[in-house]
């Protein structure tokens, strides 16, 4: 396997919205069976990332296997990289699998198992104490229509404010990358943000933030489980390798066992990997009370990404769409059924 590369852009000229992307494909494979894999340097991202630093998921793939990766920064880009085919498979969040799912038509990419659920929050300064105390107020997402700006824009529909994407209404809500968030809102530029882990927990080191709103808290429907991260493969590269498909969901769901029943090694090697990828290591301290608000699993929770979807329709942000046939999970289940587990569930119909 070669090193990871440094976070890129994806290769976007091949995308077609409202086509099948099946014409692009995947990359050339002249020299045997390959596979590449997408994910971002996040803590939610974790079983890709000790996955990958472990070698649990080239040695699930096996020898004759090229097993290369890309990392990315943002769920645009690294969907962009599915339909071109730059990556076979990738971690992403929800929102974005949803939005490529609604622009190629359901062609391009099929969820095939879970990797986080939770971790994700509203900061704000002390003394907004309530959430009453937030009309009025500056909060930043980390990029429009994403999954957290998403999250945020229905919580404030909830609370019967008017918000839009210019930042007008009763919460001005403000897109930013999450570096320039925490920066803002040490410059009292912002009065809080709605981020996901490691963000959320670096911006609660400041003095003056505390937690207003565990996104946990506002899934009543799923007793606070909600998917932050998943799995998704091109969907013609799951006709093409369904072994490999499988090989790799193999070694993912050996990752998220290892996660959870080895917590502290595993807070030690995703930060061996932050660094080999960035460069930088994150504060022990933020990783720790990172992972404590994020559960590392395969399972989808299918449920909230068919409430998120709403959500992001009902503040204008997406088309309405309709998800069925988005999970492809028969391989995951597969998989499990090797071990004698239970079956995950998809959504229906």
């Amino acid at each position: 396997m070669r090193p990871p590369s440094r976070p890129t852009g994806a290769l976007a000229a091949c995308v077609a919205l409202a086509m099948a992307v099946t014409g692009c494909g995947a990359l050339a494979e002249d020299d045997g069976p390959s596979l590449t894999l997408g994910y971002f340097p996040n803590i939610t991202h974790a079983p890709a990332l000790v996955g990958v630093e472990r070698g649990t998921l080239d040695d699930a793939l096996g020898d004759g296997v090229a097993f290369d990766t890309r990392v990315f920064n943002a769920g645009p880009d690294a969907i962009n990289a599915v339909f071109s085919g730059e990556v076979d498979a990738a971690f992403v969040g929800p929102n974005p699998a949803v939005n490529g799912w609604a622009q190629s038509e359901g062609q391009a990419l099929h969820v095939i198992a879970g990797a986080a659920s939770g971790g994700a929050g509203l900061v704000t300064r002390e003394d907004i104490e309530t959430v009453e105390d937030l009309r009025g107020a500056t909060v930043a997402s980390p990029q429009l229509g994403n999954t957290q700006d998403v999250a945020l824009r229905s919580f404030a529909a909830d609370q019967g404010w008017d918000v839009d994407t210019a930042g007008g209404g009763d919460l001005s809500i403000l897109p930013q990358a999450p570096a320039e968030i925490v920066d803002a809102f040490d410059l009292g530029e912002i009065d809080g943000a709605w981020l996901p882990e490691p963000h959320l927990s670096r911006l609660l080191t400041r003095d003056d933030a505390h937690l207003l709103v565990d996104e946990a808290d506002t899934w009543t429907e799923t007793d606070g489980a909600f998917v932050t991260a998943h799995l998704v493969v091109s969907a013609d590269f799951l006709d093409r390798e369904p072994d490999l498909v499988e090989d790799l969901l193999r070694g993912h769901v050996a990752t998220v066992d290892w996660i959870n029943a080895h917590p502290d090694e595993a807070q030690r090697t995703v930060n061996d990997h932050l660094e080999a990828i960035t460069g930088s290591r994150l504060p022990d301290e933020i990783t720790s009370a990172a992972f404590d608000r994020i559960t590392f699993t395969v399972d989808p929770v299918a449920p909230s990404l068919f409430t998120g979807a709403e959500r992001a329709e009902a503040a204008g942000l997406l088309e309405p769409v309709d998800l069925t046939g988005i999970y492809a999970l028969d391989p995951l289940d597969a998989v499990l059924a090797e071990d004698g587990r239970d079956p995950v569930s998809g959504l229906e119909g």
